[in-house]
């Protein structure tokens, strides 16, 4: 029987990962964290105490088994570590990437009360990317059921929901509004956080549960929530549609040329090629000098890319101080070592221009901290008499986004006071047959919460449609008050085939 760990006995150090060299790495756009090798994954994995009552587990939004994965990986069992991370997770890659750990089941880490937490985020990348060189993938034994689903949106939400529907025998339609399937993993993160050989692969192993694509396609553009209900044949509906609709200052010249959304440049660069510029035929028009406003993850990625595509300066405008930066501490450090010129405690007031309408620069005023607000930072409140102009040529803002009111404006949804799509506790919408979840529903949050909140309207679903849910093996406190036929409760509506000769 092994010996039981406790905090002395693990290796006190946490595995070191290898990345580029910052002056080499902003001349292209390959991937900057090199990632665990197997060795460094298995030698992270004896840092692991194991606990009985797993605190990770409960931080993960999709559930994932954390310690059996790093059990497998203990015992070089790298196929099982995968079998047990794709039983929640199909997009092992991809969240062992971008998911913030250190806030979610890093976060929670006994290990990290002591020493740094466990590496939990890199073991799941290492496991996810050896499955990718291996080919790797997890497709059950799927019996059609008759019943199709449409999803709208091949976001995060969107594909775990898919996932999930497909294994439980349902003919899944997914619709992307652009040219390839991905939403957000494709559009807003750049290729030196996220290859796009990753998203691809991982994409990969959803079609080969039998989900169909179909891109190019605008839902309530082409047709309608209510359409796919009633006319196109679908029993159910998922809209997991994100929240990609940019929002801006509302400051006096932020229409000037020069002035745009990260979204926009982010798309513009990561999805449209602009990048390969002129290989793809996609114009952005760079300024010599940028200033990216805002401290998230948009926003680091914003400036990075400006680096990559030749800008002399960049600049990161935050009308807070570098505490309560809401991007991850690996983005800020990253950002910090390619050059990226930070201003903290400063806002801008109004977008100066030229006579010909482009931008010359900012004036902006200096910030205090005041007290906590509702999102329990410190809330900046301007310094009397301290404005300045700051020099500029291009003003991206990532200060947030909304909802995209497409959906709103073309069906019957109840929405909520902010244009988000109003569900209950289950994420079903007001239509039936309808739900949502991820940012549609919550506003901007992270890659694995939008994961989470697809399995959540996927179970759901299934409920709707009469499905018996394999991933609830275990009756609920109370079933069975519909009484039973040939002893199987009535609330499963199960059925069996034949065949009529």
């Amino acid at each position: 029987m092994a010996k039981k760990k406790t905090i002395r006995t693990i290796p006190q150090e946490r595995t070191p990962v290898q990345e580029l060299d910052p002056v080499e790495r902003v001349k292209n756009f390959a991937e900057v964290n090199c990632g665990y090798r197997i060795e460094d994954a298995v030698n992270e994995a004896e840092r692991c105490l194991l606990c009985p009552d797993p605190a990770c587990v409960k931080g993960c939004p999709v559930s994932i088994d954390i310690p059996g994965f790093i059990m497998k990986i203990s015992a070089k069992d790298f196929r099982g570590a995968y079998d047990v991370i794709t039983d929640t997770n199909l997009l092992p890659a991809i969240c062992g990437r971008v998911c913030p750990q250190e806030n979610q089941c890093e976060g929670v880490c006994p290990v990290g009360e002591t020493l740094e937490p466990v590496a939990i985020g890199r073991m799941e990348r290492c496991i996810g990317d050896l499955a990718i060189a291996e080919g790797w993938s997890n497709i059950p034994y799927i019996e059609p059921n008759g019943f199709k689903v449409g999803i709208v949106g091949s976001g995060p939400a969107g594909m775990a929901c898919a996932a999930d529907m497909a294994k439980a025998g349902c003919d899944v339609t997914v619709y992307e509004a652009f040219h390839q399937a991905g939403g957000v993993l494709k559009y807003g993160i750049p290729d030196f956080r996220l290859p796009n050989p990753v998203i691809d692969a991982e994409i990969g192993n959803l079609t080969k549960l039998g989900v169909k694509f179909e891109c190019n396609t605008l839902v309530g553009r082409l047709f309608t929530i209510e359409q796919m209900i009633n006319e196109m044949g679908f029993h159910a509906v998922f809209i997991g549609t994100g929240a990609g609709y940019p929002t801006m200052m509302g400051v006096p010249g932020d229409s000037l040329n020069g002035v745009l959304s990260a979204n926009e440049l982010l798309t513009r660069c990561n999805l449209m090629r602009a990048k390969e510029f002129p290989n793809f035929d996609t114009p952005l028009q760079l300024g010599n000098r940028v200033a990216v406003i805002g401290a998230g993850n948009t926003a680091m990625d914003a400036t990075r890319v400006c680096i990559r595509l030749g800008a002399e300066k960049v600049y990161c405008v935050y009308r807070r101080s570098k505490t309560e930066c809401p991007a991850r501490a690996e983005e800020v450090h990253h950002a910090e070592q390619e050059g990226v010129e930070f201003h903290w405690l400063t806002a801008p007031v109004e977008v100066l221009g030229d006579a010909n309408n482009n931008v010359r620069g900012m004036r902006c005023i200096r910030m205090e901290l005041g007290e906590p607000d509702d999102s329990g930072r410190r809330r900046p409140v301007p310094v009397a008499g301290s404005e300045f102009e700051f020099e500029t040529d291009m003003v991206v803002f990532a200060i947030g986004t909304n909802a995209n009111p497409i959906m709103g404006q073309t069906s019957k949804l109840k929405l909520n006071k902010w244009g988000y799509i109003d569900t209950d506790a289950s994420l079903a919408a007001s239509i039936a047959g309808v739900f949502a979840g991820g940012d549609i529903v919550t506003g901007a949050a992270t890659v694995i919460e939008a994961m989470g909140a697809g399995r959540t309207a996927a179970r759901s679903m299934k409920a709707y449609l009469g499905i018996r849910d394999t991933d609830l093996p275990y009756l609920s406190e109370g079933w069975g008050s519909a009484g039973k036929l040939f002893g199987i409760d009535l609330r499963e509506r199960n059925f069996a085939r034949i065949r009529i000769a």
